[in-house]
């Protein structure tokens, strides 16, 4: 291994001159993201601007992008695709006011967004039957304490402590519970198979293809429609988290298009363009291939630096979408907050990169997005710019 302290030559500014090669898109934000490669206002300039959701052409444009997720990630034929207000959060919480209380459940946290499930799950919904599986930033919890008769709320990939789930091989495949998965930094990003483990599968459209915000995305599974069907909650739910009918059937509508209430028809022609771009370099199996080479970039950075650190110290659990980091003093100590923002100032005032710090919750450091928005040879570019502003930071 090598020796992870960093050197006295960082100490000299001088040895680290401004890098003359600029990332050509500085925007490595976690959500939302970085928009495509090339991606211009013309790629909307087919927009339904001015025109009803519920008009055909309104409707017709909600059902291709419901449909061309289906077909880009693959799903099976009997799993449904819907559109939802609130972005991820819209519809990991109508999930939960919706499905929650029938059993026993599990919630499986180890960052920000994991963590608010649990708070609503317990003083929101106040259901008395919760266990609490959960770890600090940068580590996995035990998910093999989950109990597969239970229902089962867990985030695939930590987007505010670079922790994710790497397989699913801890799920039974003849669980009696619910598996409700909150995806929406790991989707598009990383293998997610087999999708006959996740009942439930939410996400945003501002994450992996770089889509706008304010609008989520609910993925249903036979037998979530099942539990929808057959439980009905004890509580109120408001219109926007209704996904069944007044007669306790499914609203299939919203999974063909049928919103619950009005969408920016600008983001879903913006979406469209995402998906389209996808499939144009070869869909799924391409995504993935460009978020773990993107990822490499920062992974080999991070082996050759003494003071960079991943936030999570077991490889497999690394995520390679939304990646953190911690950062070193040239003394060896972690460098405080006070120092870790002059570093992302000084890389913004060069105009090189923006939008890297990490989550408010989060320890101090480094969040980079490497989703398949991201080119590896803007990521190379950051990495010397990255010297160049540690060297600045550690000199003073």
């Amino acid at each position: 291994m090598p020796d992870k302290r960093p050197g006295d030559a960082l100490l000299n500014p001088a040895a680290f001159p401004e890098p003359k090669v600029r990332p050509n898109n500085p925007n490595f934000g976690s959500g939302p993201c970085a928009k495509r490669p090339g991606w211009t206002g013309d790629a909307i300039s087919d927009a339904a601007l001015g025109r009803s959701h519920r008009s055909s052409l309104g409707k017709a444009k909600l059902a291709e992008a419901i449909d061309e997720t289906h077909a880009l990630l693959g799903l099976p034929k009997d799993y449904l695709v819907g559109i939802v207000p609130a972005s991820d959060t819209g519809a990991v919480e109508m999930v939960m006011w919706s499905m929650l209380g029938e059993r026993p459940v599990d919630i499986c946290h180890w960052e920000s967004f994991g963590t608010t499930w649990y708070s609503d799950a317990v003083k929101e919904l106040k259901l008395e039957k919760v266990t609490n599986i959960k770890a600090e930033f940068g580590v996995l919890p035990d998910l093999s304490k989950t109990d597969a008769s239970h229902d089962i709320v867990f985030t695939m990939n930590g987007t505010t402590s670079g922790v994710r789930v790497p397989s699913l091989d801890w799920i039974p495949a003849d669980r009696t519970g619910l598996t409700i998965c909150d995806a929406t930094s790991a989707i598009f990003g990383f293998d997610m198979l087999p999708w006959e483990k996740l009942d439930v599968v939410t996400y945003s459209w501002q994450k992996v293809l770089g889509g706008e915000g304010a609008h989520g995305m609910l993925i249903l599974g036979p037998r979530a429609v099942a539990r929808l069907e057959s439980y009905k909650p004890p509580r109120p739910l408001p219109k926007i988290f209704r996904l069944c009918k007044g007669d306790g059937t499914l609203n299939g509508g919203i999974f063909k298009g049928e919103t619950i209430n009005t969408p920016s028809m600008m983001c879903v022609e913006d979406y469209l363009d995402a998906l389209r771009w996808a499939k144009s370099i070869g869909g799924l199996p391409a995504l993935l291939a460009k978020s773990a080479a993107n990822f490499k970039v920062l992974a080999d950075f991070e082996a050759k630096t003494g003071w960079l650190e991943f936030l999570c110290a077991v490889p497999e659990h690394r995520s390679n979408t939304s990646v953190c980091f911690k950062m070193k003093a040239p003394s060896g100590e972690p460098m405080g907050s006070d120092a870790v923002a002059k570093f992302r100032k000084l890389l913004e005032q060069k105009g090189v990169c923006f939008d890297i710090g990490a989550y408010r919750d989060a320890p101090p450091g480094l969040r980079i997005w490497c989703g398949a928005t991201v080119e590896a040879s803007d990521l190379q570019a950051l990495t010397g710019w990255m010297e160049w502003a540690y060297a600045q930071v550690a000199a003073a």
